[in-house]
């Protein structure tokens, strides 16, 4: 039997996936991570994924953007730099960042961290995203020398990402 009062149908497939399953990507001493959206297309209103940072590795760069971020710690500890404040975060700690908050993750502690990012889109908004001097993030290995709101300029100095299988024992439990 059918629905007949249905409001709508979906504007895209509805998909199942395990991140055990799926690419990963990694770069020295900028953790590694898995985007949660199909290979090549990205969800039209907001961007999710997990990233582990390894001890002395950071998830970004010092940053606000110009939508809201939210994140969740699941295993692990790490330090947070928001609003030029260090945060001692561990897991099922939740950072909720509204527009422009400005913040990045370091891992200063003795094991791997796991964080769920979810992040809001706007697309109508130049620039996006800025880069701020931040002494804090700075002495953390996560801060600019010079303010931008280039993505380029801000990563400069980062090793390419390089796509790698998951790494068992990264997650809790898988």
């Amino acid at each position: 039997m059918s629905d007949t009062n249905r409001l709508g149908t979906p504007t895209e497939p509805w998909f199942i996936t395990n991140v055990t399953e799926v690419p990963w990507s990694a770069a020295p001493g900028w953790g590694r991570f898995t985007k949660l959206e199909p290979e090549g297309t990205r969800f039209a209103d907001f961007g999710i994924n997990i990233h582990v940072i390894e001890p002395g590795e950071r998830s970004t760069v010092y940053h606000g953007e110009v939508a809201q971020e939210d994140f969740l710690v699941l295993s692990g500890s790490c330090t947070l730099v928001i609003e030029g404040e260090e945060r001692m975060l561990r897991a099922w700690d939740f950072v909720h960042c509204p527009a422009w908050t400005r913040h990045a993750f370091v891992n200063v502690g003795e094991e791997a961290c796991a964080i769920l990012m979810v992040g809001a889109r706007n697309h109508d908004v130049e620039p996006d995203c800025e880069y701020p001097v931040e002494p804090k993030a700075r002495a953390l290995g996560a801060g600019v020398e010079t303010y931008t709101t280039d993505s380029e300029t801000a990563y400069a100095n980062t090793p390419e990402s390089v796509d790698e299988p998951y790494r068992g024992g990264t997650l809790p439990g898988a």
